[in-house]
Protein backbone atom coordinates (compact mmCIF):
# COMPACT_ATOMS: atom_id res chain seq x y z
CA UNK A 1 0.00 0.00 0.00
CA UNK A 2 1.46 3.37 -1.02
CA UNK A 3 1.90 6.22 1.46
CA UNK A 4 -0.80 8.92 1.56
CA UNK A 5 0.29 11.91 -0.52
CA UNK A 6 0.14 15.65 0.21
CA UNK A 7 0.86 17.81 -2.87
CA UNK A 8 2.61 21.22 -2.90
CA UNK A 9 4.45 23.51 -5.27
CA UNK A 10 7.59 23.34 -3.13
CA UNK A 11 8.61 20.72 -0.57
CA UNK A 12 11.54 21.79 1.63
CA UNK A 13 13.55 19.29 3.66
CA UNK A 14 15.14 21.24 6.52
CA UNK A 15 13.85 24.28 8.40
CA UNK A 16 17.10 26.11 9.10
CA UNK A 17 18.15 29.47 7.66
CA UNK A 18 18.18 28.39 4.01
CA UNK A 19 15.04 26.28 4.20
CA UNK A 20 12.80 28.72 6.03
CA UNK A 21 14.01 31.71 3.96
CA UNK A 22 13.02 29.81 0.81
CA UNK A 23 9.67 28.92 2.39
CA UNK A 24 8.88 32.52 3.32
CA UNK A 25 9.84 33.94 -0.08
CA UNK A 26 8.08 31.17 -2.02
CA UNK A 27 4.86 31.73 -0.08
CA UNK A 28 5.09 35.49 -0.80
CA UNK A 29 5.30 34.58 -4.49
CA UNK A 30 2.12 32.53 -4.36
CA UNK A 31 3.50 29.01 -4.02
CA UNK A 32 2.10 26.34 -1.71
CA UNK A 33 4.92 25.22 0.58
CA UNK A 34 5.55 22.25 2.87
CA UNK A 35 8.46 22.79 5.30
CA UNK A 36 9.78 19.61 6.94
CA UNK A 37 12.00 19.85 10.04
CA UNK A 38 12.97 17.03 12.41
CA UNK A 39 13.72 19.37 15.33
CA UNK A 40 12.74 23.06 15.48
CA UNK A 41 12.53 25.62 12.69
CA UNK A 42 15.45 28.00 12.85
CA UNK A 43 17.98 25.16 12.70
CA UNK A 44 21.57 25.37 13.88
CA UNK A 45 21.79 29.16 13.66
CA UNK A 46 18.92 29.90 16.01
CA UNK A 47 19.22 26.98 18.43
CA UNK A 48 22.89 25.88 18.48
CA UNK A 49 24.88 28.49 16.54
CA UNK A 50 24.72 32.20 15.76
CA UNK A 51 22.14 33.32 18.31
CA UNK A 52 23.23 31.40 21.45
CA UNK A 53 26.95 31.98 20.83
CA UNK A 54 26.42 35.72 20.42
CA UNK A 55 24.34 35.74 23.61
CA UNK A 56 27.30 34.10 25.40
CA UNK A 57 29.66 36.66 23.90
CA UNK A 58 27.46 39.52 25.11
CA UNK A 59 27.49 38.00 28.61
CA UNK A 60 31.28 37.88 28.28
CA UNK A 61 31.33 41.58 27.38
CA UNK A 62 29.22 42.39 30.45
CA UNK A 63 31.62 40.35 32.60
CA UNK A 64 34.62 42.23 31.19
CA UNK A 65 32.91 45.57 31.81
CA UNK A 66 32.25 44.62 35.43
CA UNK A 67 35.81 43.37 35.93
CA UNK A 68 37.41 46.40 34.26
CA UNK A 69 35.02 49.12 35.43
CA UNK A 70 37.64 50.95 37.43
CA UNK A 71 39.58 52.01 34.31
CA UNK A 72 36.44 53.92 33.29
CA UNK A 73 35.96 55.39 36.75
CA UNK A 74 33.28 52.90 37.79
CA UNK A 75 33.93 50.98 41.01
CA UNK A 76 32.60 47.61 39.92
CA UNK A 77 33.83 44.09 40.58
CA UNK A 78 33.03 40.71 39.08
CA UNK A 79 32.08 38.26 41.80
CA UNK A 80 31.48 35.34 39.43
CA UNK A 81 29.55 33.83 36.54
CA UNK A 82 26.17 32.23 37.27
CA UNK A 83 25.81 29.71 34.46
CA UNK A 84 22.19 29.02 35.36
CA UNK A 85 21.50 32.72 34.88
CA UNK A 86 23.59 32.87 31.70
CA UNK A 87 21.73 29.90 30.22
CA UNK A 88 18.36 31.33 31.23
CA UNK A 89 19.24 34.57 29.43
CA UNK A 90 20.56 32.72 26.36
CA UNK A 91 17.57 30.38 26.19
CA UNK A 92 15.21 33.32 26.60
CA UNK A 93 16.72 35.00 23.55
CA UNK A 94 16.37 31.76 21.56
CA UNK A 95 12.78 31.23 22.74
CA UNK A 96 11.68 34.73 21.78
CA UNK A 97 13.20 34.39 18.31
CA UNK A 98 11.74 30.90 17.86
CA UNK A 99 8.22 32.01 18.77
CA UNK A 100 8.47 34.96 16.41
CA UNK A 101 9.74 32.79 13.57
CA UNK A 102 7.13 30.04 13.97
CA UNK A 103 4.39 32.67 14.11
CA UNK A 104 5.71 34.32 10.95
CA UNK A 105 5.89 31.01 9.07
CA UNK A 106 2.35 30.02 10.07
CA UNK A 107 1.01 33.46 9.15
CA UNK A 108 2.24 32.88 5.59
CA UNK A 109 0.17 29.71 5.22
CA UNK A 110 3.22 27.43 5.12
CA UNK A 111 2.61 23.84 6.26
CA UNK A 112 5.16 22.84 8.90
CA UNK A 113 5.75 19.11 9.25
CA UNK A 114 7.71 17.93 12.29
CA UNK A 115 9.55 14.67 11.71
CA UNK A 116 12.50 13.05 9.96
CA UNK A 117 12.09 13.32 6.21
CA UNK A 118 13.73 11.25 3.49
CA UNK A 119 13.94 11.97 -0.22
CA UNK A 120 12.09 9.09 -1.93
CA UNK A 121 11.94 10.40 -5.49
CA UNK A 122 13.08 13.46 -7.47
CA UNK A 123 9.80 15.14 -6.45
CA UNK A 124 8.85 13.65 -3.08
CA UNK A 125 9.87 13.51 0.58
CA UNK A 126 8.39 10.99 3.00
CA UNK A 127 7.86 11.64 6.71
CA UNK A 128 6.44 9.00 9.07
CA UNK A 129 4.57 7.22 6.29
CA UNK A 130 3.19 10.35 4.62
CA UNK A 131 4.53 11.35 1.22
CA UNK A 132 4.85 15.04 0.37
CA UNK A 133 4.90 15.49 -3.40
CA UNK A 134 6.18 18.74 -4.86
CA UNK A 135 6.69 20.26 -8.26
CA UNK A 136 10.14 21.00 -6.84
CA UNK A 137 12.11 19.78 -3.81
CA UNK A 138 14.63 21.90 -1.90
CA UNK A 139 17.23 20.11 0.22
CA UNK A 140 18.36 22.18 3.21
CA UNK A 141 19.40 19.65 5.86
CA UNK A 142 22.27 21.71 7.22
CA UNK A 143 25.39 20.59 9.04
CA UNK A 144 26.78 18.91 12.15
CA UNK A 145 29.84 19.61 14.31
CA UNK A 146 32.78 17.69 12.86
CA UNK A 147 35.42 15.86 14.85
CA UNK A 148 38.91 14.65 13.94
CA UNK A 149 39.87 11.03 13.20
CA UNK A 150 40.60 9.12 16.38
CA UNK A 151 38.94 11.69 18.67
CA UNK A 152 35.88 10.37 20.44
CA UNK A 153 33.31 12.98 21.49
CA UNK A 154 31.97 11.95 24.91
CA UNK A 155 29.97 15.10 25.63
CA UNK A 156 31.68 15.59 29.01
CA UNK A 157 35.44 15.90 28.70
CA UNK A 158 35.65 16.01 24.91
CA UNK A 159 32.84 18.19 23.58
CA UNK A 160 31.54 20.02 20.51
CA UNK A 161 30.03 23.50 20.34
CA UNK A 162 26.59 21.91 20.89
CA UNK A 163 27.71 20.61 24.29
CA UNK A 164 29.58 23.84 25.08
CA UNK A 165 26.38 25.85 24.72
CA UNK A 166 24.65 23.65 27.29
CA UNK A 167 27.41 23.66 29.96
CA UNK A 168 26.06 24.18 33.48
CA UNK A 169 29.43 25.23 34.88
CA UNK A 170 32.44 27.36 34.03
CA UNK A 171 35.39 24.99 33.45
CA UNK A 172 38.67 25.94 35.09
CA UNK A 173 40.60 25.27 31.86
CA UNK A 174 39.91 24.33 28.26
CA UNK A 175 41.81 23.35 25.14
CA UNK A 176 40.10 24.37 21.89
CA UNK A 177 40.98 22.36 18.80
CA UNK A 178 40.54 24.74 15.89
CA UNK A 179 41.33 28.45 15.63
CA UNK A 180 38.63 29.38 13.15
CA UNK A 181 35.51 31.41 13.85
CA UNK A 182 33.90 28.95 16.30
CA UNK A 183 37.11 28.27 18.20
CA UNK A 184 38.04 31.94 18.56
CA UNK A 185 34.55 32.95 19.66
CA UNK A 186 34.44 30.32 22.43
CA UNK A 187 38.01 31.15 23.45
CA UNK A 188 37.03 34.81 23.78
CA UNK A 189 33.86 34.15 25.77
CA UNK A 190 35.43 31.58 28.07
CA UNK A 191 38.44 33.80 28.81
CA UNK A 192 36.03 36.53 29.89
CA UNK A 193 34.36 33.96 32.16
CA UNK A 194 37.75 33.25 33.79
CA UNK A 195 38.68 30.05 31.97
CA UNK A 196 42.35 29.25 31.26
CA UNK A 197 42.13 28.80 27.46
CA UNK A 198 44.55 27.34 24.90
CA UNK A 199 43.74 27.19 21.18
CA UNK A 200 45.39 24.59 18.95
CA UNK A 201 45.35 25.44 15.22
CA UNK A 202 47.10 23.32 12.61
CA UNK A 203 47.48 26.19 10.14
CA UNK A 204 49.97 29.07 10.65
CA UNK A 205 47.38 31.62 11.90
CA UNK A 206 44.16 32.05 13.83
CA UNK A 207 41.08 32.71 11.64
CA UNK A 208 43.14 31.36 8.72
CA UNK A 209 40.57 32.24 6.07
CA UNK A 210 40.89 35.94 6.89
CA UNK A 211 43.50 38.38 5.61
CA UNK A 212 46.84 37.64 7.27
CA UNK A 213 47.02 41.16 8.72
CA UNK A 214 43.68 40.59 10.50
CA UNK A 215 44.89 37.25 11.87
CA UNK A 216 48.03 38.91 13.26
CA UNK A 217 46.02 41.70 14.91
CA UNK A 218 43.70 39.14 16.54
CA UNK A 219 46.68 37.09 17.72
CA UNK A 220 48.24 40.20 19.26
CA UNK A 221 44.97 41.01 21.03
CA UNK A 222 44.58 37.44 22.29
CA UNK A 223 48.13 37.51 23.66
CA UNK A 224 47.25 40.70 25.58
CA UNK A 225 44.17 38.92 26.94
CA UNK A 226 46.39 35.94 27.93
CA UNK A 227 44.57 33.55 25.59
CA UNK A 228 47.24 31.00 24.71
CA UNK A 229 47.47 29.42 21.27
CA UNK A 230 49.66 26.94 19.44
CA UNK A 231 49.86 27.39 15.67
CA UNK A 232 51.19 25.31 12.79
CA UNK A 233 51.07 21.82 14.34
CA UNK A 234 48.28 19.30 14.21
CA UNK A 235 46.80 17.13 16.92
CA UNK A 236 48.36 13.67 17.26
CA UNK A 237 46.30 12.32 20.17
CA UNK A 238 43.58 13.25 22.66
CA UNK A 239 43.28 11.13 25.80
CA UNK A 240 41.15 11.50 28.89
CA UNK A 241 42.87 11.51 32.28
CA UNK A 242 41.67 11.29 35.87
CA UNK A 243 41.53 15.10 36.06
CA UNK A 244 40.51 15.96 32.52
CA UNK A 245 42.07 15.66 29.09
CA UNK A 246 45.58 15.58 27.60
CA UNK A 247 46.23 16.75 24.03
CA UNK A 248 49.44 15.74 22.26
CA UNK A 249 50.55 17.54 19.10
CA UNK A 250 52.60 16.20 16.18
CA UNK A 251 55.44 18.56 17.16
CA UNK A 252 55.71 16.90 20.60
CA UNK A 253 53.95 19.61 22.64
CA UNK A 254 51.40 18.49 25.22
CA UNK A 255 48.57 20.39 26.90
CA UNK A 256 46.28 19.38 29.75
CA UNK A 257 42.94 20.89 30.74
CA UNK A 258 39.57 20.11 32.30
CA UNK A 259 37.96 19.69 28.88
CA UNK A 260 38.58 19.83 25.14
CA UNK A 261 36.30 21.65 22.71
CA UNK A 262 36.54 20.23 19.19
CA UNK A 263 35.88 23.20 16.89
CA UNK A 264 37.25 22.01 13.55
CA UNK A 265 34.31 23.05 11.40
CA UNK A 266 30.99 21.59 10.34
CA UNK A 267 30.12 18.84 7.88
CA UNK A 268 26.99 18.37 5.74
CA UNK A 269 24.03 16.35 7.01
CA UNK A 270 23.27 14.14 4.00
CA UNK A 271 23.91 10.53 4.91
CA UNK A 272 21.00 8.09 4.70
CA UNK A 273 18.52 10.68 3.42
CA UNK A 274 18.02 9.19 -0.04
CA UNK A 275 19.93 11.83 -1.98
CA UNK A 276 22.23 9.51 -3.91
CA UNK A 277 19.40 7.03 -4.59
CA UNK A 278 17.45 9.86 -6.24
CA UNK A 279 20.44 10.53 -8.50
CA UNK A 280 21.72 13.71 -6.81
CA UNK A 281 25.42 14.35 -7.46
CA UNK A 282 27.48 14.46 -4.26
CA UNK A 283 31.07 15.12 -3.20
CA UNK A 284 32.33 14.15 0.27
CA UNK A 285 28.81 14.44 1.64
CA UNK A 286 28.07 17.82 0.07
CA UNK A 287 25.31 18.19 -2.52
CA UNK A 288 26.69 19.73 -5.71
CA UNK A 289 24.80 22.65 -7.25
CA UNK A 290 25.24 25.17 -10.05
CA UNK A 291 25.35 28.95 -9.53
CA UNK A 292 21.54 28.98 -9.27
CA UNK A 293 21.55 26.34 -6.49
CA UNK A 294 20.14 23.65 -8.81
CA UNK A 295 21.42 20.08 -8.60
CA UNK A 296 21.96 17.79 -11.58
CA UNK A 297 18.36 16.62 -11.01
CA UNK A 298 16.13 19.36 -12.54
CA UNK A 299 13.42 19.09 -9.85
CA UNK A 300 15.85 19.32 -6.92
CA UNK A 301 17.76 22.31 -5.53
CA UNK A 302 19.94 22.58 -2.40
CA UNK A 303 21.08 25.43 -0.16
CA UNK A 304 22.90 26.28 3.05
CA UNK A 305 25.54 24.24 4.86
CA UNK A 306 24.56 21.19 2.77
CA UNK A 307 26.28 22.69 -0.30
CA UNK A 308 29.99 23.64 -0.53
CA UNK A 309 29.53 27.41 -0.15
CA UNK A 310 30.25 29.67 2.84
CA UNK A 311 28.69 28.16 5.97
CA UNK A 312 26.95 31.31 7.17
CA UNK A 313 23.30 31.81 8.10
CA UNK A 314 23.00 34.91 5.92
CA UNK A 315 24.35 32.92 2.97
CA UNK A 316 21.57 30.40 3.61
CA UNK A 317 19.03 33.25 3.58
CA UNK A 318 20.36 34.52 0.25
CA UNK A 319 20.49 31.08 -1.34
CA UNK A 320 16.97 30.20 -0.18
CA UNK A 321 15.56 33.45 -1.57
CA UNK A 322 17.39 32.88 -4.86
CA UNK A 323 15.81 29.42 -5.26
CA UNK A 324 12.29 30.66 -4.46
CA UNK A 325 12.58 33.52 -6.95
CA UNK A 326 14.05 31.28 -9.63
CA UNK A 327 11.18 28.82 -9.26
CA UNK A 328 8.70 31.71 -9.50
CA UNK A 329 10.23 32.73 -12.83
CA UNK A 330 11.81 35.95 -11.58
CA UNK A 331 15.19 37.04 -12.96
CA UNK A 332 17.89 36.04 -10.44
CA UNK A 333 21.58 36.89 -10.10
CA UNK A 334 24.07 34.29 -8.79
CA UNK A 335 25.59 35.11 -5.41
CA UNK A 336 29.10 36.59 -5.40
CA UNK A 337 30.40 34.80 -2.32
CA UNK A 338 33.39 37.13 -2.02
CA UNK A 339 30.82 39.93 -1.55
CA UNK A 340 29.25 38.29 1.50
CA UNK A 341 30.24 39.91 4.84
CA UNK A 342 32.11 37.67 7.29
CA UNK A 343 32.35 38.36 11.03
CA UNK A 344 34.09 36.65 13.94
CA UNK A 345 32.39 37.97 17.10
CA UNK A 346 35.34 37.57 19.46
CA UNK A 347 36.84 40.43 21.46
CA UNK A 348 38.14 42.09 19.38
CA UNK A 349 35.88 41.32 16.42
CA UNK A 350 37.20 40.47 12.96
CA UNK A 351 35.11 41.53 9.96
CA UNK A 352 35.75 41.39 6.24
CA UNK A 353 34.23 41.48 2.78
CA UNK A 354 35.83 40.96 -0.62
CA UNK A 355 39.27 39.55 -1.34
CA UNK A 356 42.22 39.10 1.01
CA UNK A 357 45.46 40.77 -0.02
CA UNK A 358 46.84 37.40 -1.20
CA UNK A 359 43.72 36.66 -3.26
CA UNK A 360 43.66 40.17 -4.76
CA UNK A 361 47.37 39.97 -5.65
CA UNK A 362 46.80 36.66 -7.41
CA UNK A 363 43.85 38.04 -9.36
CA UNK A 364 44.95 41.60 -10.12
CA UNK A 365 48.72 41.78 -9.59
CA UNK A 366 49.72 45.21 -8.28
CA UNK A 367 47.56 46.70 -5.53
CA UNK A 368 47.15 49.88 -3.51
CA UNK A 369 46.56 49.31 0.20
CA UNK A 370 45.58 51.69 2.99
CA UNK A 371 45.61 50.66 6.63
CA UNK A 372 44.08 53.03 9.18
CA UNK A 373 45.03 52.24 12.78
CA UNK A 374 42.19 52.59 15.28
CA UNK A 375 44.65 54.42 17.55
CA UNK A 376 43.67 57.54 15.59
CA UNK A 377 39.93 57.07 16.08
CA UNK A 378 38.20 58.93 18.92
CA UNK A 379 35.46 56.35 19.48
CA UNK A 380 38.05 53.54 19.62
CA UNK A 381 39.91 55.49 22.33
CA UNK A 382 36.66 55.81 24.30
CA UNK A 383 36.02 52.06 23.98
CA UNK A 384 39.70 51.29 24.70
CA UNK A 385 39.93 49.04 21.67
CA UNK A 386 42.84 48.46 19.32
CA UNK A 387 42.82 47.29 15.71
CA UNK A 388 42.76 48.60 12.18
CA UNK A 389 40.76 49.01 8.97
CA UNK A 390 42.46 47.88 5.76
CA UNK A 391 41.24 48.75 2.27
CA UNK A 392 42.59 47.06 -0.86
CA UNK A 393 42.16 48.46 -4.37
CA UNK A 394 43.68 47.59 -7.72
CA UNK A 395 46.74 49.64 -8.68
CA UNK A 396 45.13 51.09 -11.82
CA UNK A 397 42.88 53.40 -9.81
CA UNK A 398 40.11 50.84 -9.73
CA UNK A 399 37.50 50.04 -7.10
CA UNK A 400 37.92 48.67 -3.58
CA UNK A 401 38.25 44.87 -3.84
CA UNK A 402 38.72 44.01 -0.16
CA UNK A 403 37.88 45.46 3.26
CA UNK A 404 39.33 43.97 6.46
CA UNK A 405 38.71 45.19 10.00
CA UNK A 406 39.73 44.26 13.53
CA UNK A 407 38.45 45.94 16.69
CA UNK A 408 35.54 46.05 19.12
CA UNK A 409 32.18 46.20 17.29
CA UNK A 410 33.67 46.34 13.79
CA UNK A 411 31.08 43.76 12.74
CA UNK A 412 28.62 46.65 12.78
CA UNK A 413 30.73 48.47 10.17
CA UNK A 414 30.74 45.67 7.62
CA UNK A 415 27.36 46.63 6.13
CA UNK A 416 28.84 49.83 4.68
CA UNK A 417 31.93 47.90 3.61
CA UNK A 418 29.80 45.39 1.68
CA UNK A 419 28.17 48.24 -0.24
CA UNK A 420 31.60 49.62 -1.11
CA UNK A 421 32.74 46.23 -2.42
CA UNK A 422 29.55 45.10 -4.12
CA UNK A 423 28.87 48.45 -5.79
CA UNK A 424 32.50 48.61 -6.94
CA UNK A 425 32.99 51.99 -5.29
CA UNK A 426 36.12 54.01 -5.94
CA UNK A 427 37.99 55.29 -2.85
CA UNK A 428 37.55 58.86 -4.16
CA UNK A 429 33.76 58.34 -4.10
CA UNK A 430 33.81 56.94 -0.56
CA UNK A 431 36.09 59.78 0.55
CA UNK A 432 33.37 62.29 -0.38
CA UNK A 433 30.99 60.74 2.16
CA UNK A 434 31.01 62.39 5.58
CA UNK A 435 30.99 59.91 8.46
CA UNK A 436 29.52 60.88 11.85
CA UNK A 437 31.96 61.84 14.59
CA UNK A 438 32.89 60.27 16.94
CA UNK A 439 32.12 56.79 15.58
CA UNK A 440 34.12 53.75 14.57
CA UNK A 441 32.66 54.18 11.09
CA UNK A 442 35.04 57.11 10.59
CA UNK A 443 37.89 54.59 10.38
CA UNK A 444 36.45 53.27 7.12
CA UNK A 445 36.14 56.81 5.78
CA UNK A 446 39.69 57.65 6.91
CA UNK A 447 41.10 54.60 5.09
CA UNK A 448 39.28 55.75 1.94
CA UNK A 449 40.73 59.24 2.38
CA UNK A 450 44.23 57.70 2.47
CA UNK A 451 43.60 55.82 -0.79
CA UNK A 452 42.13 58.97 -2.34
CA UNK A 453 45.40 60.77 -1.55
CA UNK A 454 44.01 63.17 1.04
CA UNK A 455 44.47 61.65 4.52
CA UNK A 456 42.97 63.51 7.47
CA UNK A 457 43.73 61.83 10.83
CA UNK A 458 46.43 59.62 9.33
CA UNK A 459 50.05 60.00 8.33
CA UNK A 460 50.45 60.24 4.56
Amino acid sequence: MSAPTTPADLVILGGGSGGYAAALRASELGMSVVLIEKDKVGGTCLHRGCIPTKALLHTAEVADNAREGEQFGVKSTLSGIDMDGVNAYKDGVISKNFKGLTGLIKSRGITIVTGEGRLVSPTAVEVDGTRYEGKHVLLATGSYARSLPGIEIDGTKVITSDHALALDRVPSSAIILGGGVIGCEFASAWKSFGVDVTIVEGLPHLVPLEDESSSKLLERAFRRRKIDFSLGSRVAKVETTADGVKVSLENGKEFEAELVLVAVGRGPVSQGLGYEEAGVAMDRGYVLVDEYMQTNVPTISAVGDLVPTLQLAHVGFGEGILVAERLAGLPVVPIDYAGVPRVTYSEPEVASVGLTEAQAKERYGELEIATYDLAGNGRAAILKTAGAVKLIRTADGGPVVGVHMVGSRVGDLIAEAQLIYNWEALPDEVAQLIHPHPTLSEALGEAALVLAGKPLHAHS
